[in-house]
């Protein structure tokens, strides 16, 4: 557990937030590369998105265009995160960088950066 945090909770944090990554992976991607690009990265993420788009077809507003379709589905799951995990969790909401996937992260990364500074 992290800082008491059932392991479960963090476990689906862990799947969410991925999954919300990886949908805003796929907007920035779609950014700077068409749709149908060739580039290996671009492929993997329209692949691994699709059918979550797919899925949320039914409540996604016609007038988005597509190429934000991803980020407004990505904004359910931080929903999910941020709202909902706390409240089945009994704790009001949680705060900034309090997810445990982004807070793992943020902590490899003061770790990287204190051993690259030597301090």
């Amino acid at each position: 557990m992290i800082a008491g945090i059932p392991l479960w909770a963090i476990v689906l944090d862990y799947v969410l937030g991925v999954i919300m990554w990886t949908l805003i992976g796929r907007f920035g991607m779609r950014l700077f590369l068409p749709e149908d690009s060739k580039f290996f990265f671009s492929r993997f993420f329209i692949r691994v998105t699709d059918p979550l788009l797919r899925l949320f077809k039914p409540i996604t507003p016609g007038f988005l265009i597509p190429a934000i379709v991803p980020l407004y589905v990505a904004w359910f799951f931080y929903m999910v995160r941020f709202y909902l995990m706390p409240w089945v969790l009994g704790y009001s909401v949680m705060g900034m960088l309090s997810f445990p996937l982004e807070g793992q992260i943020a902590q490899g990364l003061y770790y990287l950066m204190r051993l690259l500074t030597g301090q």
